[in-house]
């Protein structure tokens, strides 16, 4: 018996997906992403990992991010800032060229403050002299 090779065609429609990609490389901005806002996006996610039970606690977090103890506290520490400032850090403007307007070190202080009206009136001197 004789076999009989078939070839078939798909159209697997790439144009609508090169369309897409052209129009997100379009869309994306110029710049990074500050460090700090980086940092408080991980001070949130890593307080969900604790709070739904992933992860035991902030020594178990650090291991597993391979930091020091005291890093990974410095970096918890965020989320005693008040909503509104880490809203703020969450969209700060990006970052073009040279260096962080703001940087973590900088927000110890403002962190520490435990009156959410005095962190308020500190971050709001630390940005100004930006």
């Amino acid at each position: 018996m004789m076999q009989v090779k078939r070839t078939v065609q798909i159209d697997v429609g790439t144009r609508g997906r090169r369309r897409r990609s052209e129009r997100e490389q379009a869309a994306v901005p110029s710049g990074r992403i500050p460090r700090v806002s980086r940092l408080m996006a991980l001070a949130i996610k890593f307080d969900s990992l604790i709070n739904d039970g992933i992860i035991s606690d902030q020594s178990e977090l650090a291991r597993l991010a391979h930091v020091t103890q005291p890093r990974m506290t410095q970096i918890m520490n965020l989320l005693h800032l008040a909503p509104d400032i880490q809203e703020q850090l969450l969209f700060l403007p990006r970052v073009i060229s040279g260096r962080d307007p703001v940087h973590e070190r900088m927000l110890r202080p403002v962190a520490a403050e435990v009156s959410w009206t005095k962190q308020r009136k500190m971050w709001s001197e630390l940005s100004s002299n930006d």
